[in-house]
């Protein structure tokens, strides 16, 4: 057609067009309107304070002081509300701001400022200042204070300067990138406790009324014919924070997870702080009771001791390699623990900021950990049994085990299944403490099934179990001199950068996988109980079993329901509109 035409022929018919596309536009209104008025009305539903919640502590009250509570865990889990510390971490261990408003660091990663949130107050109205927290670090330094030896050790090369009410100085002798991991204590008050001799503070009346800063008070102890069963909190008003929506938290004390779970389906209670596993099925038929569960910092690992001469097979890596893929993992994690345990690929904390999830994991896989044993040389007898070597020595050595039932069962697993590819293996159970100080300590074993408790250490420094300079006298139980890892290691921990510190640690797991200095096998999952009543319960990978808590402050039970309604008169309704309330459990 020519160009001539072409233009003649579209003037005819513009006119055509131009009412199609607004008749188009017509219909695409009509429609928009007739969908606004079918899709469901959304209520917003916005908590607001009222009612109380009640959990079952299994275990029993101690004393309700922070410096203390390291010796029971269930007072740790009550402190956690009454305490306040200068800063938390989140459940990728991330450092979060508690009492602290603000922060820094000085170059040389050894000078730390501390600025304090204002109009800090103590339950009792007093203020909170930074005399607090020294008279706090300095009963953390105190011999006649049952505090761990580590953290006493550490607290008495700090140098603590207040440089004002709400400004803190803490001066350490050289860079230490984990520093801050020590400063989740919970704070004391001064006023109450400064003329109380130290050797007297863990037999003091104080614990009777515990006074703290955190997000709930002390209000009263339940007492059933002159035995505490119980502890009541209520909300303190004057928290620095966004003060919780529940208005009471009451805590009970049972002897066993079963006593626990009676109470439950007898309503006396709302949650439990801890499922059992061998009681899991059992919480799991409560149609109103919800489980959260998170990864817990304990690894069972079978440490080899890489530098005992009766068994050197050990120093070779394709031994390892068979080892490791000779367990079948996943079974012992179904048939052992009912499930609640995760792989171990690595020595870090899996869901942490230093994790690092590009380590291919290594599957169960006995015809290839076979081949593995005979590329180390290797032979399998015709007959069955032992692999051997090529001067006929037996592949066989000496696992040693806590003689709890678990660690029994599961150390027979791991024999079993090493047995099938050949690997001889004499079980020996020993009491933990005997364990650990006959034969851990020092270095008398050949391989030991055992659990490494990383409870409280929020920042993924693995410094202590893996480095060179530990294989004396620290715990390298392994023995692993491995100078590239423990280069990583050095490094990483007097950096303050935390993305060059990432990848260090990221080196460190890929140079732990390559070498396999001991056979890891998983991370427990930690699992707790709240009715479904209760919202806005989160639960994440745990440092400690306090950390259920990290956002009781979002918790509630009572919302207020909030829609926005435009109802047309075409209905034959009268005008209506604005907001309709209704106070009404969440759960409804």
């Amino acid at each position: 057609m020519p160009i001539g035409a072409f233009f003649t022929t579209m003037k005819k018919l513009r006119w055509q067009i131009l009412i199609v596309i607004l008749a188009l536009v017509a219909i695409g209104f009509l429609l928009l309107g007739q969908q606004s008025t079918l899709l469901p009305v959304v209520p917003e539903i916005k908590p607001v304070t009222g009612g109380e919640y009640t959990e079952g502590l299994v275990g029993s009250l101690g004393r309700l002081n922070p410096v203390l509570d390291h010796l029971n865990p269930v007072d740790r889990d009550v402190d956690r509300l009454i305490y306040s510390r200068l800063i938390n971490f989140d459940d990728r261990g991330l450092k979060q701001y508690d009492l602290v408003e603000s922060m820094g660091i000085s170059q040389d990663g050894t000078i730390y400022n501390f600025s304090l949130r204002d109009n800090l107050v103590w339950h009792d109205g007093e203020p909170l200042t930074t005399e607090d927290i020294i008279f706090t670090i300095e009963l953390l330094r105190d011999e006649n204070i049952p505090t761990p030896d580590d953290i006493r050790e550490l607290w008495n090369s700090v140098e603590a300067i207040p440089l004002n009410e709400q400004t803190l100085q803490l001066r350490i002798p050289e860079p230490y990138s984990p520093f801050l991991d020590y400063l989740t204590f919970g704070i004391l008050p001064k006023h109450l406790l400064e003329g109380i001799p130290p050797e007297s503070i863990v037999d003091s009346e104080f614990h009777l009324n515990p006074i703290g800063s955190g997000p709930y008070q002390f209000d009263q102890y339940i007492v059933d014919e002159g035995r505490i069963i119980g502890i009541v909190l209520v909300k303190f008003d004057d928290y620095y924070l966004e003060p919780p929506y529940i208005e009471k938290v009451i805590f009970h004390y049972f002897p066993d997870y079963q006593a626990a779970h009676a109470a439950y389906e007898d309503g006396e209670i709302d949650g439990i702080n801890q499922v059992a596993m061998e009681s899991l099925p059992q919480a799991l038929k409560e149609p109103e009771l919800n489980l959260y569960s998170g990864r817990f910092p304990v690894l069972s690992l079978v440490y080899l001791n890489l530098d005992n001469p009766q068994v050197p097979f050990f120093q070779d890596i394709n031994v390892r390699r068979a080892l490791l893929k000779g367990i079948n993992r996943s079974r012992i994690i179904k048939n052992y623990l009912d499930g609640q345990a995760i792989l171990a690929d690595g020595p870090i904390f899996p869901g942490t900021w230093a994790y690092y999830e590009g380590i291919d994991r290594v599957d169960y896989d006995p015809d290839g950990a076979i081949s593995l044993l005979k590329e180390a040389g290797f032979t399998i007898p015709a007959a069955g049994g032992s692999v051997r070597e090529l001067d006929g020595t037996p592949l066989e050595f000496d696992l040693i085990h806590p003689d709890d039932e678990l660690h029994t069962a599961l150390a027979k697993a791991v024999g079993e299944d090493w047995q099938r590819i050949g690997v001889g293996v004499e079980l020996t159970a020993m009491p933990y403490e005997e364990l650990m100080s006959q034969r851990l300590e020092p270095r008398l074993y050949q391989a030991a099934l055992v659990d490494l408790n990383l409870l409280g250490q929020h920042d993924p420094d693995p410094y202590q179990f893996w480095h060179q300079s530990q294989i004396t006298g620290g715990q390298n139980y392994a023995k692993w001199d491995d100078r590239q890892a423990s280069e990583y290691l050095e490094q990483a921990r007097i950096i303050v950068d935390l993305e060059e510190r990432n990848r260090l640690y990221r080196n460190f797991q890929v140079r732990f996988r390559n070498e396999l200095p001991s056979i890891l096998l998983f991370y427990p999952v930690y699992t707790y109980a709240v009715g479904e009543h209760i919202q806005g319960v989160t639960m994440g990978p745990l440092f400690e079993t306090s950390d259920r808590f990290a956002t009781v402050t979002s918790w509630f039970l009572k919302a207020e329901r909030t829609t926005e309604l435009d109802i047309s008169d075409e209905e034959g309704l009268g005008e209506a509109g604005g907001d309709v309330t209704q106070d009404t459990p969440s759960g409804e």
